[in-house]
């Protein structure tokens, strides 16, 4: 990756967002939790709407159960984790020590070759002026964009449907006023990523492995001022 990016030369491979932020040196958020795997980011969320008493009424400790080559292992989250209670008052660094090993610790030796690997290349400092999305771009190019594959496989949710006024105006903008550039952008705004599968947007894959396609939902814009995404 690293002697790809030196040499300008494109490689054949999207990675989640939050290995770029890795490369980058910026934080993880639960966003990127999020980005990577809803489902267990929204499992998380359903704690912090408990009372002291619902949470205590779990029975959870600082631990984690991990699938390791078909083997459950317990994983303590912090020292002696499995001997910590979790409760009201420290259910936020219960949440921030599950977010640091499942974004972190997990992969931190393959993580750390990759970054050894990545810097041996490039020097840190000169990746300061990127952001992920572009670093994606970098190394992986503008994506090859059908306009008529993309909007025939495009569903219409909420209260937007395909023959509204609004639709055509923002299918007119995208095909008309956008560069490639920007399309890919959209695209990474709305997917995470700019990659397009080769089948094409047919086949256009959720963080959870389905196939979920590009989707337009109407909202109310007294509950949502502004344009939302995945």
């Amino acid at each position: 990756m690293g002697r790809a990016l030196f040499d300008r030369q494109l490689i054949d491979g999207h990675v989640v967002r939050y290995i770029n932020k890795h490369l980058l040196g910026w934080p993880i958020t639960f966003e990127d939790l999020k980005d990577t795997d809803d489902m267990y980011y929204q499992s998380l969320m359903k704690f912090t709407k408990m009372s002291s008493e619902e949470i205590s009424s779990l029975c959870l400790d600082f631990t984690v159960q991990e699938d390791v080559l078909g083997t459950l292992r317990n994983v303590e989250l912090i020292e002696d984790g499995a001997n910590v209670e979790v409760t009201g008052d420290n259910l936020s660094q219960y949440l921030e020590a599950i977010l640091k090993y499942r974004m972190l610790d997990r992969t931190k030796d393959q993580m750390s070759e990759l970054l050894l690997g990545f810097f041996d290349v490039v020097p840190e400092p000169a990746l300061t002026v990127f952001d992920p999305n572009e670093l994606e771009l970098i190394l992986c190019g503008l994506p090859t964009i059908d306009m008529d594959d993309w909007q025939a496989n495009t569903i219409y949710s909420g209260t937007v449907k395909e023959t509204d006024q609004v639709v055509k105006w923002f299918w007119e903008v995208v095909r008309k006023d956008f560069d490639i550039g920007t399309r890919a952008r959209l695209l990474q705004f709305v997917t995470g990523t700019s990659g397009v599968p080769s089948r094409g947007f047919s086949v256009l894959q959720g963080n959870d492995g389905n196939i979920k396609k590009f989707a337009i939902h109407g909202v109310d814009r007294k509950t949502y001022p502004y344009p939302r995404a995945q």
